[in-house]
């Protein structure tokens, strides 16, 4: 029977960019290379970062409801924005030119890293191959006025853009992550399981917003999603979230949801380190015990962070014992490629 929840969500445009559901499989290698064995902590991972469109990752979720909307109101351009190496730049690149639109990039220079590789691999160069048009913009830009100068230009023109914020993280970009909150609930019910913990980490918010306004919708109000971010600190990282699952529900058209900020949102602001996009010890372990373990690819700016939080908490005893652990896997694996000298400092050039 189909849920309120999904109900909800097939009254929405969208396009088809990655198979759905995810699989989820569980890390039997790294349980016990962790301790979590020990401790019975069963660990799973929903594999988010899989994807027919881009390389895969979280973003097509958003992307499917973002250029649903842009197909379905006649947009000919995508205006996007982010990072030097901002994943959803990558993959809204690759939607649109799957799906026969204009894309222009706004790739602001937020990390000081100025390697060869940080400035032209990884996702730069996927960027580049996918089509889109790319401006740079320098640190502490406006990006968002910048698009909406750009929109307007077009408009003039007799052209029609969208401009889609820092990581498609927008209310209708948050429905992604409702659907993949109802997706993890199916799974549940066919396999008899119930996850202690949904684990995330949390960039501009949206995947962490959605899955938590989708758990709401679906009367799960016990099941809390815990967030590690990894890109603004934790107050503002929490109140971007919680902003975000308010507009998600307005659009759901489940306002009156009961929604507790201060019991069903959880952020730890703790594994950032000193900055977004940069490299901390304990997101290189993480990555690396991951990888070493189950051949599974984390990516450093965001679920590598994350991933070394969960790996603490664990074995601190945060997260208990004789629980169930879902982390999702938001892709970026070609970020990797462009922290070379992070991994493999000793490879000479």
């Amino acid at each position: 029977m189909i849920s309120s929840l999904q109900s909800a969500l097939d009254t929405f445009p969208t396009v088809s960019l990655m198979s759905q559901p995810t699989p989820i499989v569980r890390l039997t290698r790294l349980e016990q290379a962790c301790g979590a064995r020990a401790r019975g902590i069963r660990i799973f991972v929903k594999r988010d970062d899989l994807g027919e469109t881009g390389g895969g990752g979280n973003k097509l979720r958003k992307l499917a409801f973002l250029l649903g909307e842009a197909l379905a109101t006649n947009v000919d351009t995508v205006v996007a924005m982010g990072g030097l190496q901002s994943n959803h730049a990558r993959l809204s690149a690759a939607a649109c030119a799957r799906l026969g639109l204009s894309c222009e990039l706004l790739l602001v220079d937020t990390v000081p890293k100025h390697e060869v590789d940080y400035r032209e691999n990884g996702n730069v160069l996927l960027d580049r191959i996918f089509g889109a048009t790319i401006t740079f913009l320098p640190a502490h830009s406006d990006a968002m006025s910048v698009a909406q100068a750009r929109a307007a230009e077009l408009s003039s023109v007799g052209r029609k853009a969208m401009v889609i914020p820092t990581g498609g993280s927008s209310p209708l970009g948050a429905l992604g992550y409702a659907g993949c909150a109802q997706e993890i609930l199916d799974y549940e019910a066919a396999n008899g399981i119930e996850f202690g913990h949904i684990v995330v980490p949390n960039g501009s918010s949206a995947t962490h917003a959605g899955l938590t306004a989708g758990l709401q919708i679906a009367a799960r109000r016990g099941k809390i999603v815990r967030a590690y971010s990894v890109l603004h600190d934790q107050p503002t990282t929490y109140a971007k979230t919680v902003q975000l699952i308010e507009g998600a529900l307005a659009l759901l058209g489940a306002s009156d949801t009961p929604f507790d900020a201060a019991s069903d949102v959880t952020v730890d602001g703790s594994y950032r380190g000193d900055g977004y996009g940069l490299p901390t010890s304990a997101m290189i372990d993480a990555v690396q015990l991951l990888a070493r373990t189950e051949g599974l690819l984390l990516d450093p700016v965001y679920s590598g962070k994350a991933f070394s939080g969960l790996l603490s908490d664990i074995e601190t005893g945060r997260l208990g014992t004789d629980t169930d652990v879902l982390f999702v896997m938001t892709g970026g694996t070609p970020g990797l490629f462009a922290y070379r000298n992070t991994f493999a400092p000793d490879i000479a050039r």
